[in-house]
């Protein structure tokens, strides 16, 4: 869907908008553009992305084709705006607001203040704030938030299950922003327990990036952290934060015997470089999550407050014949006791 639809939008050189990338999807009658935004011709939908690229494989991209996604279901029009700097969040996010956009989404949980600024400026606009929690009382600002450390766990879970040295890793995203955060504990919670569960003792090492407009976008620092976790015998590795995990992942691809998971969408699709070692992936049902929220936008039924997504681990795709029955039997049974609620990570909000 997202090569179907991106196109990039011959203007922003023109407007001056050094560092931002924009791109259009038009109802199938093509009868809408931006021009039309602000009036009763068109349903607009503004993505304002998180720190990197659109085309991150993971949460940028899974925000925007949810996007996309509902403005097909609509017969919408949807534009989007890199970040690539914490200080354009604002600038960003007027560049819809001020053309009378309908649906306002920021992506991550560090656009959180500058969500809620803005929905007081624009009081007729609906944002989405992805893994922003809103605790505030504005009526036109949902939160798209997810439990992280049950997908999290459900990774660590099967990890600790398939490794055979003993020694599990993860490579993530800053630590600062509380879903990577959420993801990595949770990982080393269902590590812990498939630990208990077997009766032996695994290692594990997560890595965190040090905070920063990079945390998300350094796949060089993905790679060589994930060589290192390799070169002392780690053969589970949980990539997690943009493309810096992309960039980890991709590197457990290189080597025999290594399995890796990745996160947000099943990357099997979107990292298709890492399939040799892409065992699963932790998923935020992200796409739908922002599908069904610009619905509700249009018809009239979103809500205020905060909006709870789903979460699991996508299929095991062609590595299935590597996890035995008797594993994947165990992860289904554990994955309906933590979706459930019956069986608790132990991860503070």
């Amino acid at each position: 869907m997202f090569k179907k639809f991106k196109k990039i939008a011959a203007a922003t050189a023109a407007a001056g908008l050094l560092g931002l990338a924009l791109s259009a999807c038009s109802t199938a009658e093509k009868a809408a553009t931006e021009a039309d935004c602000g009036t009763e011709k068109a349903f607009c939908i503004g993505v304002v992305t998180d720190l990197g690229k659109v085309d991150d494989k993971s949460f940028n991209q899974a925000a925007w084709e949810g996007a996309l996604a509902g403005a097909e279901s609509t017969g919408g029009f949807a534009k989007y705006v890199e970040t690539t700097d914490s200080k354009d969040y604002a600038k960003n996010i007027a560049l819809f607001g001020d053309k009378g956009y309908n649906v306002i989404v920021t992506v991550g949980f560090l656009m959180a203040e500058a969500t809620v600024a803005a929905a007081a400026k624009y009081p007729d606009v609906k944002f989405v704030g992805v893994d922003q929690f809103n605790g505030t009382d504005a009526a036109n600002v949902t939160g798209l938030i997810f439990d992280e450390d049950r997908a999290g766990f459900l990774a660590g879970y099967l990890a600790g299950n398939l490794t055979k040295s003993d020694k599990i890793g993860g490579v993530l995203g800053m630590k600062e922003v509380p879903p990577v955060r959420k993801f990595g504990e949770g990982y080393e919670a269902g590590i812990a327990y498939a630990a208990k569960e077997l009766g032996k003792t695994i290692k594990s090492s997560v890595i965190y990036h040090a905070a920063g407009d990079t945390a998300f976008n350094d796949p060089a620092w993905g790679a060589s952290t994930a060589s290192q976790l390799l070169g002392q015998g780690f053969d589970v590795i949980f990539g997690a934060g943009g493309n810096t995990g992309n960039g980890a992942i991709t590197k457990v691809a290189q080597t025999a015997g290594a399995f890796c998971i990745g996160v947000d969408i099943d990357q099997w699709n979107t990292v298709p470089e890492a399939q040799p070692c892409l065992v699963t992936s932790a998923e935020k049902k992200l796409v739908k999550g922002v599908t069904d929220l610009v619905i509700a936008a249009k018809d009239g039924t979103i809500a205020a407050g905060n909006f709870v997504g789903q979460v699991g681990l996508s299929d095991y795709h062609d590595l299935a014949s590597s996890v035995s029955q008797e594993i994947q039997d165990k992860v289904s049974a554990i994955t309906e006791k933590i979706i459930s609620g019956e069986l608790a990570t132990g991860v503070k909000p």
